[in-house]
């Protein structure tokens, strides 16, 4: 049996993949967690549960856009940790934008929200087996980056996990007070992010930031 908790902030996402993964005769969800700091409470609570061989959980499925510590900062703490649980990232964001990202952090695996049902399922069953679990495109991806000069690629791939967040929030509209208040950080500290973004894109303020965002399909038009 696959035993495996979510994270996930939106309630009704987290029942779908529930639903989704319970109907697999080999897969059991055995905790579920809102945001970083549920996650890292629960995951030691389930090492002292008897039968969980030590292990909080053997798959953790770990939405990227977290409130507070997103599911990046959460992939490099299980990384740095040394931490045995596999994590596929399942994400409403492209593979384009963070899949090579989380694969480097340490993820196993990372499948898309809008996918196919069944692929969840079939990625949870490959990264338990210990292999990464990637869509032809992420293939096709990591094929490129590997090959591809180092600067033919995108300036916003030089951007530090934080710093891309800080600019799909820009672009998505959201306020710096709103960000700070979402990432648990002080709003000056948002204002060095912001203006380390802008100065690694060599724009001059948030509506060049927007239109970056946007031609390079961080953010929806």
């Amino acid at each position: 049996m696959i035993d495996v908790i979510l994270c996930d902030d939106h309630a009704l996402i987290r029942r779908g993949i529930r639903d989704t993964l319970s109907d697999a005769p080999d897969i059991r969800v055995v905790g579920e967690a809102a945001d970083y700091g549920e996650l890292r409470t629960l995951m030691r609570e389930r090492v002292a549960v008897p039968g969980s061989r030590g292990l909080p959980c053997d798959v953790l499925v770990l939405d990227i856009n977290l409130p507070g510590r997103s599911g990046l900062d959460a992939l490099h703490v299980l990384k740095d940790e040394g931490s045995p649980v596999k994590v596929l990232v399942v994400s409403m964001y492209p593979e384009d934008q963070y899949a090579i990202r989380a694969l480097r952090a340490g993820a196993y695996g990372y499948v898309n929200k809008g996918g196919d049902p069944q692929i969840l399922v079939q990625a949870v069953r490959t990264v338990a087996q210990g292999r990464k679990y990637v869509t032809p495109e992420i293939a096709q991806m990591l094929v490129e980056s590997l090959t591809a000069p180092s600067s033919e690629a995108a300036a916003h791939t030089k951007l530090s996990d934080r710093e891309l967040q800080t600019l799909v929030m820009i672009a998505s509209g959201k306020r710096l007070a709103d960000i700070a208040a979402e990432l648990m950080l002080s709003p000056k500290t948002v204002s060095v992010y912001r203006a380390r973004v802008l100065e690694k894109l060599a724009l001059a303020n948030n509506a060049e930031l927007t239109v970056y965002a946007i031609r390079n399909g961080l953010v929806g038009e």
